[in-house]
């Protein structure tokens, strides 16, 4: 079975409704050995914030060093994004073997009228990936109350209830009070549940759960444990939490005084587990855990000139919310991007938005979502705005954008349906392919889930410029249309056009084609028109020239590695005294050296992490020290503290094999605005025992890089100062980064300068070198990594390397050097 089939089999349960009870999930389960039975759970109901919550129960267990699953709902962009385990998102294999297995009881219970629903299903496939992955602690985000939910077939060691307003009152009851009885069943057997409700709703949980702990900031009673909201520290919001013998003081990447109330929950949740299982969850995993717990649109900062946010709220509480934190900010004039679903109170939503001076009601690309008109009369009632309507949500954006001043701010809201459609103009990948020859052009395609029937027909039809992107069905009809008439081609994935999946295609064309088609598609509905101007940005089409000045800035830059440590896989021990480090840097400079990278702490496979203190006592003297060499120099670190003081000293760029994992990362390399090598590691040091599967181990990266890439863009950084390391040898097979390697053009989908790392790692055993020792086979990587287009290549060995560049350099433009 191929990923589109399997997928679309999922895809076709949701023309079942949503029922209430969990005989069907139960029956499913069974049938699957009862999966559900093994990991510890975790459950988390609510009407707002159960998902951020979710999320920071999550990242905190992780630091613990647990192994942890994670399932929320909807998903933004891949409904793979639903299930995570250790924060990667399942792989497709995994969903092939799911279905496979699942797949004869589901029609058999369909033919008589019994099947599961698309949640159920989903519900059970998350049990059987954390069952087989062997997770310790599995969290469940609730998907409707909590009495009949889906997630309700387990009995969960810690549970909460977030928040509680009238919503779903058709399933749930017509009063707050109905409600939260209802949700209050998730309550653990044996310790309390915990719960932000409060009111009429507190009481409810009460009368339900027996035995509960309080969480809030004392302004409704006197909580049991007690969380500060210190305010907005620019894209951060402080927060303390106090229980009756612990206490935590961090900061949230997440803002609003609600995220610190789901942060109190969070922690709350987090210590009960450790309880439950005897294990120790730390203050410090608390506080680095919720200040690393990122959860893509809500209350997202994707701009500041003029501010742009996007936030899911979906409910009138939900939505004052968002406008109360957005006050924390200082702006002039309020745009706000609006699409909601059928099945929301339009004027109390409305009614939240008064402050706006202009609102543009659109519609997301969902069956459920409420036609622009209707929410333009309610906004036009509830408002003194300037009201717009615009058939989508990237046109609505662009036109928001477009209205705005720098002072003014941009909101896009209503629901997560909407914000997934809007964040396409950040996260959307186009990935160039590199075709030369008929096999190659069958596997791209194949690669975007073509039928085998497609993949065959059009294999002959793109060895020419292709891209690979994801795009909505109707959208993807669209393309294809216009490039068939422009004389290219589009062949679009196998997945059954599902309102709210984006599918991947694969558009084929000349260059000529390809600028046609981007004319064609301005001021186009749907979107396109915004695509029409990714499209140019991919192909460097009409683009206006680059005014950065960095090494990388004119070809390919050499990096030299200088590692002042006793225990660095190829040179540890050489340099860790200041003055042999100084005179290597020198010699690097004369050999061609373009940046210097320093580093004072091992990341190779199973090494011991170096306290800052000792880190920051390797690196500085050495960085003081090549003050007056006329190179850029880099410090190799994962700790910001490291960074900090090696940037005071005269270091010009950050180089973070950990992708950023410290959350201070990001924001010291936007203050001293200063480049980042951002690269994708699974963990670092890397544990050698790992087991880490990539369906396809480019794309892959492309994908998780992604997000990283915005974490340092949202704190100020802009892309030609975010670099990306595909990470070889860093939870890769020698194949995959041989794989990484060759592909090393696609990366070019992020927008951001290339950096290869590839320097007598392990990958070259795989032809018979001697990793740790193999200069001729990385001088020949570093030729490849230049052809290929990578910005920079890190060495040791400078002068033979920085000679492969020069070569590859001329082989491409032998006039560079006339």
């Amino acid at each position: 079975m191929e990923f589109h089939e399997a997928a679309n089999f999922l895809f076709e349960l949701r023309r079942f409704d949503s029922r209430a009870g969990t005989d069907a999930t139960q029956a499913l389960l069974s049938e699957l050995g009862d999966p559900q039975t093994g990991p510890s759970c975790v459950q988390i109901a609510g009407s707002n914030g159960k998902g951020s919550t979710a999320r920071m129960v999550e990242r905190t267990l992780r630091e613990a060093g647990l192994d942890v699953g994670l399932y929320t709902s909807p998903h933004l962009d891949d409904v793979r994004e639903r299930i995570q385990v250790n924060g990667r998102k399942v792989p497709e294999a995994a969903v092939v073997e799911f279905v496979e297995a699942a797949h004869e009881y589901i029609t058999d219970e369909g033919a008589v009228g019994e099947s599961p629903t698309f949640f159920e299903t989903l519900t059970a496939f998350a049990f059987w990936e954390f069952d087989r992955r062997d997770v310790d602690v599995a969290v469940l985000e609730v998907g409707i109350g909590g009495k009949y939910d889906a997630t309700s077939v387990v009995d969960p060691v810690a549970s909460a209830v977030t928040s509680v307003t009238l919503e779903h009152t058709h399933i749930l009851g017509d009063t707050v009070e109905e409600i939260a009885t209802d949700k209050a069943h998730v309550a653990p057997a044996d310790r309390p549940l915990v719960t932000g409700a409060t009111g009429d709703a507190l009481a409810a949980v009460r009368e339900q759960a027996g035995d509960v702990v309080t969480v809030g900031d004392g302004s409704d009673g006197d909580p049991d444990v007690r969380v500060g909201y210190g305010g907005r520290e620019g894209l951060e919001a402080a927060v303390d939490i106090e229980g009756h013998d612990w206490a935590v003081d961090t900061r949230l990447p997440l803002l609003g005084d609600h995220q610190a109330h789901n942060a109190g929950i969070a922690a709350t949740l987090a210590r009960q587990v450790a309880d439950a299982l005897g294990t120790d969850v730390s203050r410090a995993d608390i506080e680095r855990g919720l200040r690393n717990a990122h959860w893509p649109g809500r209350f997202e900062v994707m701009g500041e000139s003029p501010l742009t946010v996007l936030d899911g709220a979906h409910n009138p509480g939900g939505l004052e919310r968002t406008m109360a934190t957005l006050d924390s900010f200082d702006y002039d004039d309020l745009h706000v991007v609006l699409g909601a679903m059928v099945d929301k109170d339009h004027s109390a939503i409305a009614a939240e938005l008064r402050g706006a001076d202009h609102v543009i009601a659109c519609r997301p690309n969902v069956d459920r979502a409420e036609a622009p008109d209707v929410l333009a009369e309610a906004l036009d009632e509830a408002t003194d705005a300037e009201v717009q309507t615009r058939s989508d949500v990237a046109g609505a954006l662009g036109m928001a954008l477009d209205a705005a001043e720098p002072d003014d701010a941009v909101l896009v809201t209503g629901s997560l349906y909407a914000v997934r459609e809007a964040r396409t103009r950040w996260s959307r990948s186009m990935v160039p392919k590199a075709v030369d020859s008929i096999s190659e052009a069958k596997a791209t395609i194949e690669g975007a889930h073509v039928t085998e029937a497609g993949a065959w027909r059009m294999r002959g039809k793109a060895v020419h410029r292709v891209l690979q992107t994801r795009v909505q069905p109707r959208q993807a009809s669209y393309l294809k249309e216009e490039l068939l008439s422009l004389g290219g081609e589009c062949a679009v994935s196998g997945l059954n056009d599902q309102d709210e999946e984006r599918v991947d295609c694969v558009l084929m064309g000349t260059m000529a084609q390809f600028k046609r088609l981007a004319k064609k598609l301005d001021g186009q509905p749907y979107g396109l028109s915004t695509f029409s101007d990714e499209l140019r940005e991919a192909l460097d089409i009409q683009q206006p020239p680059t005014e950065a000045d960095y090494p990388w800035s004119d070809g390919t830059a050499v990096m030299g590695i200088l590692n002042v440590t006793p225990d660095s896989f190829h040179d540890g021990g050489e340099y860790d005294a200041a003055e042999d480090a100084v005179a290597r840097a020198r010699e690097m400079v004369e050999d061609g050296a373009d940046i210097l990278d320093i580093g004072g702490e091992s990341t190779r496979p199973g090494a011991d992490p170096v306290p800052v203190g000792t880190e920051i006592d390797r690196v500085v003297p050495v960085i003081e020290a090549l003050s007056d060499v006329d190179v850029a120099i880099s410090v190799d670190t994962r700790k910001a503290e490291v960074a900090r003081a090696a940037l005071d000293a005269g270091a010009d760029i950050l180089n973070d094999v950990s992708g950023l994992e410290d959350p201070e990362m990001r924001l010291v390399a936007a203050e001293y605005d200063v480049p980042v090598v951002v690269m994708h590691s699974i963990n670092t040091p890397v544990d050698p025992d790992s087991d880490i599967h990539y369906d396809d181990v480019v794309e892959d990266v492309i994908d998780e890089l992604t997000e990283r890439v915005l974490l340092a863009e949202k704190a100020g950084l802009d892309r030609e100062q975010i670099l990306v390391d595909p990470g070889i040898g860093f939870g890769k097979s020698p194949a995959e980064s041989f794989e990484l390697l060759d592909r090393i053009e696609e990366f070019r989908a992020l927008g951001c300068p290339i950096l290869v790392g590839h320097s007598h790692k392990s990958l070259f055993g795989l032809v018979g070198e001697q990793p740790g020792d193999c200069l001729e086979a990385t001088v020949a990587g570093t030729a490849i990594a230049t052809e290929r287009g990578a910005d920079v290549v890190r060495v040791h060995d400078v002068a033979e390397n920085a000679a492969a560049v020069r070569v590859a350099q001329a082989a491409d433009n032998p006039d560079r050097f006339s």
